[in-house]
């Protein structure tokens, strides 16, 4: 895909930007749609309103969800039979998209995060009318972002809940113990980066090994020592997993919300 247009480059949108470019796209490939952009990378074009009478391979839909029902009628002359339509809106569902995009070749739903930007994200693709050829070339733009994975729409709430949502459960942790290191004595600065450090060592790690997170967990678990004691602490009755299953659940509740709301509009 040479030709993509950008509807709305907010944070998301915009992280898929950069990393696209870091990962060798060229910046003359991509059209943005978003009279709020400022600062966008040298080379992209930047335009105020949607042109008219132009082809693009694909449209990236990087707008509020809310804002789809504006955006639809000019954007529907746009997503004809030789255009993707790229869906960022959380909760909007793939016949959503296609009672507004009838024509568009393709369509499918993306879940990434922010590590998009680095190449660090899983990138959650859902897809309907995609033939082979079509499927391939999504997967193929979507590889410098990080980890692109197909899956069945049904299981896009779970896929928002864990792979969207989940850097900032995360972040919640490291937040913890570096909070729980200050309060027993650690100056703040270094309680915050001996947090993040340690936390994007063991991400790394993890990332590397053939082994199971749970596996390497007691790896550096001595019996009878230092992690083992928090540890013990962590997996009482539990307590770890039954914590995030309830954040998992809230968020997967809440993304299915959100999609029979948008039905419903």
């Amino acid at each position: 895909m040479q030709n993509i247009l950008l509807v709305g480059c907010g944070n998301m949108a915009g992280a898929m930007l950069r990393g696209w470019l870091a990962g060798g796209m060229s910046a003359g490939s991509f059209t943005v749609v978003d009279p709020r952009a400022t600062n966008l990378p040298a080379g992209v074009r930047h335009l105020a309103e949607l042109p008219t009478g132009e082809r693009f391979d694909a449209i990236l839909l990087g707008i509020k969800p809310q804002g789809l029902d504006g955006a639809a009628p000019t954007l529907a002359p746009l997503a004809g039979t030789g255009t993707i339509v790229l869906s960022l809106l959380a909760g909007v569902e793939l016949a959503s998209l296609r009672r507004r995009f009838a024509d568009a070749a393709g369509l499918v739903r993306v879940m990434p995060n922010l590590a998009v930007a680095l190449g660090k994200s899983p990138v959650a693709l859902a897809a309907d009318g995609l033939n082979e050829a079509a499927r391939d070339a999504v997967f193929a733009l979507m590889q410098p972002l990080g980890t692109p994975e197909w899956f069945g729409e049904e299981d896009f709430d779970l896929v928002t809940a864990l792979a969207g949502s989940g850097p900032a459960f995360v972040y919640r942790y490291i937040e913890a113990l570096a909070a729980a290191a200050r309060e027993l004595g650690m100056a703040p600065d270094k309680a915050a980066r001996l947090a993040v450090a340690m936390a994007e060592g063991a991400s790394a790690l993890a990332a590397a090994s053939p082994d199971d997170p749970g596996v390497l967990a007691d790896r550096v678990a001595s019996p009878g020592g230092v992690t083992r004691a928090g540890l013990n602490v962590l997996d009482k009755d539990g307590a770890i997993n039954a914590l995030v299953l309830d954040c998992l659940r809230a968020a997967r509740d809440r993304s299915a919300e959100m999609a029979a709301e948008a039905r419903g509009a």
